[in-house]
């Protein structure tokens, strides 16, 4: 079984050389249910995992990290064969990870990388920092796009958690492409808040967001107009985008400032339709969840998992073997072709 078939048949039966069936025990340790992306990663690789032969011990910590590394901490004991982990907190499972590598058990770092620790096997994500660009260039687009005479821009950034090493390739990312223009004069960041420490939101809390962001129009937009927020995730841009339609913003002569996203979740999505939150970035989870079953399955078999990049994750360690999916950009132009032709929603989940 190989990647690419994985990916041709992501949410299909996937069938191991030879038609046989694998065995073993996969222990999968989610951060938390609160987000829908989350539950469909469980979902699809359960789906897949269970169609290749595997046992699956899928378990949420609810972004507890006591709980995450007591569910972890569980799972070794019960004997499971692969970890697979999206850490809440990629800091905290040394120990753990010790633990696992002296039964030999082998771990998957799954979007999340797990920093601290040699005993992390191999990585399989997304193109994190390309999302920071598509989520930047999304926003330039539709600044042009609304604004385009009223130079510059007022735009204001958040980040995602400081916890998670993913936020960091998102803003930095992101910066890549805003940064030029604050330099030549086209965006203007009013409130002056930039850098991760300054921007993030810990746990990737939408009830953070909107009160920052009230705070920011309170501050520094009683006089003068925000064109574009850059959020790194849907959960944030709803929070964002409520701060901005209580007062005013989307009404009247308001036009809503251009607002970003990540993952493509169904409230955003709707958001996108009705003219709210400008884009978000499609993660296909089905594809993901088929890179780390066919990791797994390779581990387990004695070989080596297909791997496209040797040199971007450095988890303070090592330099992680990583798996890197490509991000899309979704707007309100091809939201139907990348999330309904695709098979990832119905037309009846969106409308």
């Amino acid at each position: 079984m190989t990647f690419k078939s994985l990916l041709a048949s992501a949410g299909a039966v996937v069938l191991l050389a030879g038609g046989a069936y694998a065995e073993g025990k996969v222990g999968i340790a989610m951060p938390t249910k609160s987000s829908a992306r989350w539950i469909s990663d469980g979902n699809s690789m359960v789906e897949q995992f269970t169609a290749a032969g595997y046992e699956t011990d899928l378990q949420y910590a609810e972004d507890d990290i006591p709980n995450q590394l007591a569910q972890i901490e569980n799972m070794i004991t019960k004997g499971v064969d692969v970890l697979v982990i999206a850490a809440i907190d990629g800091t905290t499972l040394s120990n753990a990870l010790e633990n696992a590598a002296a039964l030999g058990i082998k771990v998957i770092a799954y979007d999340r990388l797990i920093r601290d620790s040699g005993n992390v096997d191999y990585y399989a994500t997304f193109d994190n920092f390309k999302v920071g660009v598509l989520q930047a260039t999304n926003l330039v687009n539709g600044l042009n796009e609304r604004f385009g005479d009223q130079k510059p821009w007022n735009v204001e950034l958040f980040g995602g958690s400081p916890d998670d090493n993913n936020a960091y390739f998102f803003y930095n990312g992101a910066m890549s492409v805003i940064q030029p223009l604050i330099d030549d004069g086209s965006i203007n960041i009013a409130s002056g808040q930039m850098g991760m420490d300054t921007v993030g939101t810990l746990r990737w809390d939408g009830s953070v967001a909107q009160a920052r962001m009230d705070n920011l129009l309170s501050a520094h937009y009683t006089d003068q107009t925000v064109h574009g927020v850059l959020s790194p995730y849907d959960g944030l841009s709803i929070g964002i985008l409520s701060s901005l339609k209580g007062v005013g913003y989307g009404s009247g002569d308001q036009p809503m400032p251009i607002v970003t996203g990540q993952d493509a979740e169904v409230p955003s999505v709707k958001s996108i339709l009705a003219g709210e939150q400008y884009s978000t970035i499609f993660k296909d989870t089905r594809s993901l969840a088929g890179v780390t079953v066919g990791m797994a399955d390779a581990l387990l078999a004695g070989g080596e998992p297909e791997i496209n990049d040797t040199s971007t994750y450095d988890n303070g360690v090592k330099v992680v073997p990583s798996y890197l999916l490509e991000p899309l950009p979704v707007t309100a132009a091809n939201w139907e072709e990348r999330l309904i032709d695709s098979g990832y929603y119905t037309m009846d989940q969106i409308q």
